[in-house]
């Protein structure tokens, strides 16, 4: 019989677009309002991987990626998807989203993100949020899988997910007392 034991604290972990700089930065600003000062904070991006952001948000889309200082537990995921889509609807215009956030956390084997919609490799959490199997770590680098978006599996961004999963994984052993 195994022995429940508590999950490790994981790395706290967003995705953030919108459609000009200004509104990701002040997404950020809100972020880290919420949830403490991040430790890494990704030069903005163009999003052109797909045109299903384009009719609710426009033409040109930016994006940043960041992590948090602070680690969670895993079981607060719903709690912060639910957060972030508050965020979305106080600056959505005229019914459209102008932010989108995609929270997610790190852990040593994976990166999951939280997201309302099910599906078979998305195992229901609570309060109408599931996790997102995005990445899974193996043999040194972070994997994509079948299901996984184009942009998680491009190779900038598997790289910056290394660089913080060195961090998480500093911050643990710093914990530990290593």
């Amino acid at each position: 019989m195994s022995k429940p034991t508590t999950a490790e604290p994981v790395k706290l972990f967003f995705s953030v677009f919108a459609s000009t700089a200004k509104q990701v930065d002040e997404t950020i600003s809100e972020l880290s309002a919420l949830y403490g000062k991040a430790d890494f904070i990704s030069e903005q991006m163009n999003f052109d991987y797909t045109d299903y952001y384009k009719p609710e948000m426009g033409g040109e889309i930016v994006r940043s990626f960041l992590s948090m200082e602070k680690l969670i537990r895993p079981e607060v995921l719903p709690d912060i998807k639910l957060a972030t889509n508050e965020l979305e609807g106080k600056s959505a215009s005229s019914g459209k989203r102008q932010v989108n956030i995609d929270p997610g956390y790190l852990a040593k084997a994976q990166l999951i993100l939280a997201t309302g919609k099910g599906f078979a490799h998305r195992p229901y959490l609570r309060d109408g949020i599931y996790a997102d199997l995005t990445l899974v770590y193996q043999g040194k680098k972070f994997c994509a899988l079948p299901w996984t978006y184009p942009d998680y599996a491009d190779e900038k961004q598997l790289s910056m997910l290394i660089k913080i999963r060195e961090k998480y994984l500093a911050q643990l052993r710093m914990a530990d007392g290593l």
